[in-house]
């Protein structure tokens, strides 16, 4: 099933790729490319096997993003956060789950940040809030988004919880949701990451939960971070896809001034083989931390069971991808020059895809930060939703 998913996500990419301009242009994915990436299986790919489920691991998860992300970016971003759904469902209770998730191609969409209000009533909440970085939220079927919780309109915290005012993950149909359409950006145009908003919706109690609490079969998709593994697959994709892009180009182009193949230049010839040793290192270190994490994940263990260093490696990697990319792809379109700058060419629409991806969460400095302090004993500011702590 694995393998049938990755073949498909690669058949799909020279088609996207051709897409890729009016996804850009449509600032959300169209219809068509939505079912485009449903036939592919690529949004059940996280569910288990007790669900009838491909059941993919991590490494295979990211393979199959880096496969349509070397079609198109934004494609592949709205497909990593649609595939959550099956992390997602390991969360809720199980009978709930099977309610709410009745097919495997069902998408959620939504913020993790707790940036809403949810008011305790009897039964369930009352949610209200504005959320950004909606990505696919057009397209979705369930929105999963965090808040606060309140009780008598006080901050609420479970006894015994570490926290001063608890949060908790709401999930609500979309159409109890107004999507803001304000999605106008550098890049990653296609992925109509909108803000949405929603007032006084109610929320029953079995639709809510927590990443503390999982309640599906144990795996190493029952995680806290396992929502985040395979989106690092963006990135890398379009860095190989650039990569190819300017080889094919190399091999083929003649410098007059120069009087010689671009494929003799020494200039070429260093910067292609440094852009390729920072790439196989970046993805390396993404599918070595990741494949240790998960072998000792599917052992039975947990993540204390890691070293520190080990423990450190996933959301380092992942950062890592995400900037390295972002300078590949850079170098490249200096390195092609003239023949980068017009809209036409992708090595365009890549340097302003992998710009703007660079601005997530997980490859921000407070992620160096996190996993700085936990190698030291130091407290890390950000560490538990990505795993660290």
């Amino acid at each position: 099933m694995s393998s049938e998913i990755l073949k498909r996500a690669r058949e799909l990419a020279p088609q996207l790729r051709e897409l890729a301009p009016a996804i850009e242009a449509n600032r959300t994915l169209p219809a068509e490319v939505v079912e485009l990436l449903r036939a592919t299986g690529v949004f059940g790919m996280c569910f288990g096997r007790e669900w009838g489920g491909p059941a993919l691991t991590s490494m295979e998860q990211t393979e199959v993003v880096e496969a349509l992300a070397y079609g198109d970016a934004s494609a592949a971003w709205c497909a990593v956060i649609g595939a959550n759904t099956g992390i997602y469902a390991n969360f809720l209770d199980q009978a709930v789950a099977k309610e709410v998730f009745p097919r495997l191609d069902l998408v959620v969409a939504g913020l993790l940040q707790p940036s809403g209000r949810a008011e305790r009533v009897p039964g369930g909440f009352r949610l209200s809030g504005r959320w950004s970085f909606g990505s696919g939220i057009k397209h979705a079927d369930w929105v999963t988004s965090g808040a606060f919780i309140f009780d008598g309109g006080e901050p609420w915290a479970a006894p015994g919880s570490k926290h001063r005012h608890d949060s908790r993950q709401f999930l609500v149909p979309r159409s109890e949701v107004e999507v803001i359409d304000n999605w106008d950006t550098t890049g990653l145009c296609g992925s109509g990451s909108c803000d949405y908003t929603m007032t006084e919706v109610f929320v029953p109690e079995e639709h809510t939960y927590t990443f503390a609490t999982p309640h599906g079969a144990p795996s190493p998709l029952t995680q806290a971070d396992s929502f985040t593994r395979a989106m690092c697959g963006v990135p890398l994709g379009v860095a190989r896809a650039a990569l190819d892009h300017v080889r094919e180009v190399a091999s083929t182009r003649y410098d007059r001034m120069a009087g010689r193949a671009w494929a003799d230049s020494w200039r070429v010839q260093t910067e292609l083989a440094r852009c390729e040793a920072e790439f196989n290192a970046a993805r390396e270190g993404v599918y070595g931390s990741m494949r240790r994490q998960w072998e000792v994940l599917a052992a039975g263990g947990t993540l204390d069971d890691l070293t520190p260093t080990e423990r450190a490696a996933s959301p380092l990697s992942w950062l890592h991808a995400f900037r390295s990319s972002r300078d590949i792809v850079a170098r490249l379109y200096d390195l092609l020059q003239t023949w980068s700058i017009n809209r036409s060419s992708p090595m365009d629409r890549w340097l302003r895809d992998t710009t703007v991806m660079a601005q997530h969460l997980v490859a921000q400095d407070r992620i160096l930060q996190s996993a700085g302090a936990y190698l030291v004993g130091g407290t890390p500011e950000f560490g538990i939703s990505l795993g660290i702590v």
